[in-house]
Formats: C-alpha cells, structure tokens, sequence
C-alpha cells in the first residue's frame, strides 16, 4: 500500500510525536487534546485531503515517481502510464505540453511548484480525468487560459506573479473543489465572484505583492470558506487596507505581519472586518514582528471577540516592554498559545511581562520556547487549568507558595533548568486539583537527605523522563499516582523497600540501567510496563505471577543471556498473547554467549535435563547405580572375579616359565594324562582308572603323588596340564561341587585355545543335570554341549568299549619323551669325554 501525505507548506502543520513512549497514556491523550482543540476546525479540510489521496498499489515505483531536484528542464517522456503521483516539484521546467502528460491518464496527483513556468493553458490536463491534487505554486505564472477539470480538489495557484486574481468562469464548475491557493497584487470586490456558491473548505490569498495607494480602500468579499490564510510581505510594515468579508468563517491565519506603534491600528481596522462574525473560533499570527505596546492593543482588540483560540507563532519583540494597561473583562478566549519567542529588548521590567500573562483569565495557556525565566503566581485565584511552558528557562523558584492555582489541571515544564525533585514536590503542594505533570527533560535529582517530599494529593499522571534520576526516586513520588514515566533516567535497580503505589497502572523505566523486571509488589495495580534499552540479562521467570494485572509490557532491546536461566522466562512469555509482549519477537534477541548472539528468544532451544542440575544429577546417579548393579549381575553370574583371577595366576605362571632355564624347558610332555576328579570319586579313579592306563604304559599325573611340594596348587596344577599330552577329566555331580576340579577344567580348557591341540578327555561317571551345574561354570555346560565325552556305563558288558575308546584318545607312545631323554643322554656323554 502506498500512501500519500500531501505537505501544505502555508498550512500549520500538526505537531510532531515526542519521544514518549507511554503512547495511549493520560499525559499524551490530555495534552494532545488540549492542543487538538485549538486547530479542529481549521484543519477539517486536511482529512478530506488524505482520505482521498490514499492510494493503494502493489508497486509503488511503478504508480509514485519522485523526480523533485533533479533539475529536469521539461517533463520526462518515458513515465508510466499507469502513474497515478508525480512529484516534479523543484526543477527548472519553464513551459508545459500537452504531450508532457496527456497519456497519463490515471495521473491524481501532480506537483508543479518551484519551477519557472510562466504561463499555463489548463487544457493541456483535459485528458488527465482523474486528476485531483494540482499544486503550481512558487512558480512564475502571469496568466492562465482556463479549462474544467472537473475532478479537482486541491488546486495551488499562490506564489506567483498575477496581478489580479486568476480566477476563472470555469472555476465555478469545480464542485468537489476543497482548497483554493491564489495571489495577486491587487484585489477587486468580486474577483471570487465566480466561486462565491462553492463551500470550501480553505482559501490561501498570498498577498507578499499586494499593492494599493494609501488613499485607497479596496474590498474582496469571500462568501463561502472556512479557513482563510493570508500571507503579506515578510519585509514591510503592515500597511493593507482592504474589507474583506467572509461568510462562516471560523479559522483565520495571518502570515509575516510587521507591527510598530504608528500601524497598529490598521491591523486592528483590518481583522475588525473579518473578525466581527460569531463563527471565528480559531485566530493565528504567524512570523510577527511587532512592539509590545501594540502586542497588548492587539491582544486588547481580541479580549471581548468570540475568538476561543488565539496562536502565536515565531513572536518577536522590539523596541521596549513597559507597563501597559489592560482590562482583563470577561472574554471567549480560552487558549492562548505563543511558540518561539525572541526578545530584543534587553532593559525591561520582568513583572511588567510575567504579570500580564500570569494574570490572564483563560483556562489554557501556552508560552514555549521563550526566554522566559520565571512566572509570577498570579494575585487572585486563578482561572488557568492547562499550563505549557516547555523549553523556557525556569529554575525551583517557579510558584513555590503559590495557593492561587486551585483549578489547574495540567502543567508541563519541560526542557527547563529544575533541579531538585524535592522542590518540585512542595511546588505541587497547593494545586490541590493538578492531575498531570510533566517535568521531563530537566536535571532533576533526588537526595534522601532532602527529607520526604511533599506532593499535591491529586496527581495521576507524572512525567519524570530524560532527568538524572538515580533509585531513591521511587522514596518521592506521589502516592496516588497512576502513570508514570521514568525514561532515560540513572536508574540501576527498584528498591525492594519503597512506598507502595497501589494505583501505578503505567511505568515507563526504559533507556535505564536496570538489571531485573520489577517486583510487583509495590505496584499491585500495575498493568502497563515499559523497561525496554535496559541492562536486563536474566529476567526473572516469577515475573508474570507476581504482576498478574499486566496486559502490556515492553521489555525488548535488552542483553539477554541465552543459558538456562531464560528457559522458564521464554516458556512464560509463550504461553502470553503476542498483545501483551509488545515487540516480540522480533526485538527480543540473544546477546551473548557469542554463539547465540542476535539469535531471536523464540529459536533458542535447550533441554530441561541441562538446565536442571538436580535431574541431571539424578540422571547419573539413576545410570550409574543401574551400570553398576548390571555389571554386578553379571559378575555374579559368570563368576568374572573367579575368572580373573585365574587369569591372572595362569599369566603368572606363564611368565615364570618363560623365565625357566632351557633345561626345564625342555622337560615337557612327561605324562601321557593329567586325571583332574573329585575326592569323592577317587575310588573309581584309582581302582579303575588308573591302573587300567598304567597296564597300558602310560605314565598317569596325579595330584596326590605328582605337585611339587612348595609351589601353589595352582603353578601346579597348570605344571601338570602342561608337562601331559593329554587332560583326563572324571565328570560327576562331585565334580561340579569341586573349586579346584573347575579350576583343573579352566586352565585345561585355556591351554587348548593356547597350544592348538585336541588334549580333553571327558568322562561322564554319572549324568550331570544340566540345571545342577552352577551359573559360574559356563564353559563346562559349554564343553558338555560342544565335545564329545566317554560316559562310564554302569552294564559291565559295555566296559570292553569303553576302554577300547580310550586307548584310542592315546594313540601314540611317549616318543617325544624317549628323545627328550635320549638327547639328554647324548649330551652328558660328551661332556664327560
């Protein structure tokens, strides 16, 4: 959407916003509105304007061309014709063509003014249909040759150099015609004549070439408009006289009037004739020069008129300023507004100038930008319910003990020399009907030294922004108070024990220094919050319980901390309606860590199990004792301490064969089997067994008669398994009941995997549930699955095959053995030769 804000530059303009951001507060809404008054009916006509100038387009640079200041000496040709605003204001354009811009036929507004044209023929817009907004002023037209068009609504004819009134027949056919701007330098009485049925809403006569004999009167009679501006020579003493009359009139502008003692009154003869309506309302003087003496002649004239709203703007005095009298009676006027005074009188009573205002009987009074440094209390009890002295030079003095202000409701000092908070306090102590108070943009401060302040009991809304404010501020303050601005101020932190102000509905505390969001606490009532540009890292997650009223806060534009603090802060803000956070989430960004810098709050993301150092810990606990008793389990089920260490005596021991002279080393295989078996079986061993293999030749190691006194059981049961071809193991319900036979197992069955070879023999005495072998002993369940083992049958008639199975598991001699020896032998008998 493109929208378009026309400027009138001979129009007041409305005032600009200030810094406050407190936007829908009391402070802007009364103040605004007392000033809104003063300029409803002159600017009616503005709305109309905009309304109808508002145009909606999807590319604006194909529908709005600029081309002001480019120093263009004629209209470009290769405009769009889908151009709807064309501004070519400020060039060098000396002469219009119908080709310029007859195939602009959507054309609505065209801006002309400040070029060098220098006559202008209004048919060249016969084709531009649509055209509502025509602005040729500030050019160098002498004549015009007239043609309707019909769509116009604001047409600028002023600023040129016509010598009558270039008022056309066909201007009467413009019906949806609002604002007129014409000049001239002479006026004749029915020059509008042509216009007189038309109702507009403003009519601009610039007048800077006026000129008539001083014996001369002319008349104009303007029948039908409600703002009538009016601009003289910026130079030149005011010396017009003309009668000009206007029907309804209710807003009158006067620009550049120059005024001495000796032409006073021809500027009092001169508004006697607009001015003598009850319609005019709304009466403004704009660039005045002029002494004070006739400034109170002037001001004399208006007191009884029923204007309600004189302004004054760009005032300067000369010349002197001594007392002068002035009969205060009974008067219209109710506002009284003077902005940007200059005195160039330097010798003068200030009582003689602070009294005549003081003492006024109006209810607004505004006296800004002035080099005033004081204002009386006025004598008796005042009428005044509105004061604007901003941007003045006022110190703590200003109406201190002043009782006269009873019905004052709104005072605004701002950008003056206050200082003390305290003093300000007393100042307010007799307005007993002051609601709003603006003292932003001072130096003021507070020293809890100063004692406990003082304030009027009725004020509601306090402007306190742009001041060096430190904390102690929130120890004076009005207890009643229902809005208040604290911006820009040298605030670190709210202190926890201050006075409670229950009816704070609004605190602005932006552009401070504070760490935290404030503690609802002392502000139960609080709903609108502020505390944007402030040094808040880590803002307390409590903050929207505590403030349970608030429907509006601020708070974007500080350096957040993105760790786990703000985790509940940003899950609080998202459970709020987006209505109530303003400025999220695009104003709410992460400033350090580094890592997450400009990261918006809203895409910041981290687990609760982080955050929470109690679950996290938990957590570890939680795994580590489930680690431990799993591990436990299973050590307890495979029996692992059990398998380390024999591990670890098995590696002894290998490592101290290692070691072993070479003789010993070369004493292997001495035996044709190790017989590992229980005590409980050593019956069948040594009654069957074993005398069996030895009537077979072959040499049998067994513990009772083979370990080494000395060594462990065992180095030497690990010595036995080694030094035998073969590992004998008599498996039995005894057998599984024996440590030291599931150790002989265990390093049997290691020294299989070590040496490579087949050396176990199993022999299953009796059966062996599997349910009855212990859990630790895995690797018997896993050898009585995976070999094949001899069972012992109880039939005598199956013993024959039995050991015929046997022998077979021995199928060589100790050879090996008998070369071992023999090579022993061998090497004794060459030592000994």
């Amino acid at each position: 959407m493109y929208i378009v804000f026309l400027e009138f530059g001979h129009i007041s303009r409305c005032p600009e916003e200030q810094h406050n951001p407190l936007g829908n507060s009391l402070l802007n809404i009364m103040t605004k509105d007392k000033e809104s008054i003063t300029r409803s009916f002159c600017f009616v006509y503005i709305l109309t304007l905009i309304v109808g100038t508002i145009i909606q387009f999807s590319d604006e640079s194909e529908f709005a061309v600029d081309m002001s200041k480019m120093k263009l000496t004629h209209v470009p040709k290769d405009l769009s014709p889908k151009t709807k605003v064309l501004d070519i204001s400020q060039n060098y354009i000396s002469k219009l063509h119908i080709s310029d811009i007859s195939y602009l036929l959507r054309l609505e507004v065209l801006t002309l003014s400040y070029n060098r044209l220098q006559c202008l023929d209004f048919s060249i817009f016969k084709f531009n249909q649509d055209l509502e907004y025509l602005d040729l002023s500030h050019n160098q037209l002498q004549k015009t040759s007239c043609h309707l068009i019909r769509s116009l609504k604001h047409l600028d004819l002023s600023f040129n150099d016509f010598d009558v009134l270039p008022i056309c027949k066909e201007f009467g056919n413009l019906t949806q015609l609002n604002f007129l701007g014409l000049s001239g330098t002479r006026l004749r009485q029915l020059d509008l004549l042509p216009i007189a049925h038309l109702h507009l809403s403003h009519i601009l006569l610039d007048l800077e070439g006026y000129y008539a004999k001083e014996s001369e009167t002319e008349s104009l009679q303007i029948l039908n408009t409600k703002t009538l501006h009016l601009v003289f020579h910026p130079n030149q003493l005011f010396s017009v006289q003309v009668n000009i009359s206007v029907n309804s009139l209710r807003c009158l502008q006067l620009t550049n009037i120059k005024l001495n003692n000796d032409n006073c009154q021809i500027l009092i003869k001169f508004l006697s004739e607009l001015i003598r309506g009850p319609t005019l309302l709304n009466f403004t003087l704009k660039h005045v020069e002029t002494t004070w003496k006739c400034l109170v002649r002037v001001f004399q004239f208006l007191w009884p008129k029923p204007v309600e709203y004189l302004n004054i703007y760009n005032l300067i005095i000369v010349e002197s300023i001594d007392e002068e009298d002035f009969t205060y009676s009974k008067t219209a006027l109710k506002a009284l507004k003077i902005e940007h005074v200059t005195n160039r009188v330097f010798i003068y009573s200030q009582t003689v100038l602070y009294t005549f205002f003081s003492e006024m009987n109006i209810m607004m009074l505004t006296l800004s930008d002035t080099p005033f440094i004081h204002m009386l209390c006025p004598q008796t009890s005042s009428t005044f319910k509105f004061l604007n002295f901003t941007q003045n030079v006022f110190t703590d003095s200003v109406f201190q003990n002043c009782s006269k202000l009873v019905r004052l409701e709104t005072l605004i000092l701002q950008k003056n020399k206050l200082k003390g908070l305290y003093n300000i306090g007393l100042m307010t102590k007799h307005m007993t009907s002051l609601k709003i108070l603006d003292v932003s943009w001072n130096s003021l401060e507070y020293d809890r030294h100063d004692g406990n302040c003082t304030w009027g009991g009725s004020i509601a809304v306090l402007n306190l922004s742009s001041n060096i404010l430190t904390d102690s501020v929130f120890r004076c303050l009005p207890p009643k108070v229902k809005v208040l601005d604290l911006y820009d101020n040298r605030i670190r932190s709210i202190p926890k024990l201050i006075m409670k102000l229950e009816a704070l509905q609004e605190l602005n505390v932006a552009s401070n220094s504070l760490a935290h969001l404030p503690d609802c606490g002392a502000f139960s009532s609080l709903s609108v919050l502020i505390i944007d540009h402030n040094s808040i890292s880590n803002p307390s997650a409590d903050f929207f319980h505590s403030c349970q009223k608030i429907r509006s806060i601020r708070a974007g534009n500080n350096p957040f901390q993105c760790t786990c603090e703000l985790r509940e802060f940003i899950q609080n803000i998202g459970q709020v309606s987006s209505e109530v956070v303003e400025g999220w989430p695009d104003s709410y960004k992460c400033d350090n860590p580094e890592s997450y810098k400009g990261t918006p709050l809203k895409d910041f993301h981290v687990s609760q199990l982080s955050c929470n150092t109690a679950l996290l810990l938990v957590t570890i606990g939680v795994t580590v004792l489930v680690l431990t008793v799993t591990v436990t389990a299973l050590c307890m089920y495979f029996d692992l301490p059990w398998y380390l260490r024999m591990v670890c005596q098995w590696t002894q021991t290998r490592h101290r064969a290692r070691n072993l002279p070479l003789e010993e080393l070369q004493r292997t295989l001495q035996f044709h089997a190790f017989i590992s078996y229980s005590e409980h079986d050593s019956a069948w061993v040594k009654n069957e067994l074993v005398p069996y293999l030895e009537k077979e030749d072959l040499r049998i190691c067994l513990h009772e008669r083979n370990f080494v006194p000395g060594k462990s059981i065992v180095e030497n049961i690990i010595n036995c398994i080694e030094k035998s071809y073969k590992s004998i193991f008599v498996l039995s319900p005894n057998f599984v009941q024996s440590e030291w036979c599931h150790y002989e197992l265990y390093f049997a069955h290691h020294n299989l995997f070590h040496e490579g070879s087949n050396n176990l023999i199993l022999i299953l005495l009796e059966p062996i549930p599997q349910n009855c072998i212990p859990s630790k002993y895995h690797k018997l369940k896993a050898l009585m699955t995976q070999r094949t083992y001899l069972e012992w049958p109880k039939e005598k008639s199956k013993h024959g095959l039995f050991w015929a199975n046997i022998r077979a598991a021995f199928n060589m001699k100790l050879t090996l053995i008998a070369e071992n020896n023999n090579a022993e032998t061998l090497k004794k008998s060459g030592n000994s030769i």
